[in-house]
């Protein structure tokens, strides 16, 4: 008779286990390239500096008339929703893709536009040429970066990147339109947990 029972009820029990422990879900796990770069404070950040922590991550400049000042208010919005979840543990961290104009006194007025509600998580980092962001982008976070030839305007993806705690971008979100800001809040608490 108990040995009739214990077999449902130890499927039952190893069932709701893998129902309830299934974590946090990587898409991908991208590796970012090692760098040394300057941020508005012109103080040097460094992948290292970062590691350890979530990040998110996005592609944007300051003479940009398209999808940046959406993303930089998408961003601020997802800010104002990780802060409402009292979730502290995290940088947002925004590559110019246009360095020769965007000094760190530039990407500094840049952000205080936005009126972003702790700027002491934001790095806004320049201080290196176009190769090397188009580089990072496209090894990094699998996204474009490209001048585009007698224009002041640059070709760059639209994604907020999710990186873990060991610098892996592990998930890529939509940040011009359409933001997800519910998953993106519930990945990075997972991740969090799980870094615990």
């Amino acid at each position: 008779m108990y040995k009739k029972l214990l077999v449902p009820l130890t499927l039952i029990f190893v069932l709701m286990l893998s129902a309830c422990g299934g974590g946090f879900k990587p898409d991908h796990k991208y590796k970012v390239d090692s760098f040394e770069f300057t941020n508005q404070n012109n103080e040097t950040v460094t992948d290292e500096d970062l590691k350890g922590s979530i990040w998110l991550a996005q592609f944007v400049f300051t003479k940009c008339t398209t999808v940046c000042p959406p993303m930089m208010s998408n961003m601020v919005t997802l800010q104002e929703k990780l802060i409402d979840n009292n979730i502290e543990d995290y940088n947002i961290v925004s590559f110019s893709v246009d360095p020769d104009v965007d000094t760190p006194e530039e990407l500094a007025k840049y952000l205080d536009m936005f009126s972003a509600p702790d700027e002491s998580k934001w790095q806004m980092l320049t201080g290196y040429d176009m190769k090397t962001i188009e580089k990072i982008a496209a090894s990094s976070f699998k996204q474009l970066v490209k001048q585009i030839p007698n224009d002041d305007q640059v070709i760059h993806g639209v994604s907020f990147g999710l990186v873990n705690q060991n610098n892996e971008v592990v998930k890529l979100y939509g940040g011009n339109e359409d933001v997800d800001y519910d998953t993106i809040v519930k990945d990075i608490k997972a991740l969090i947990k799980e870094g615990k």
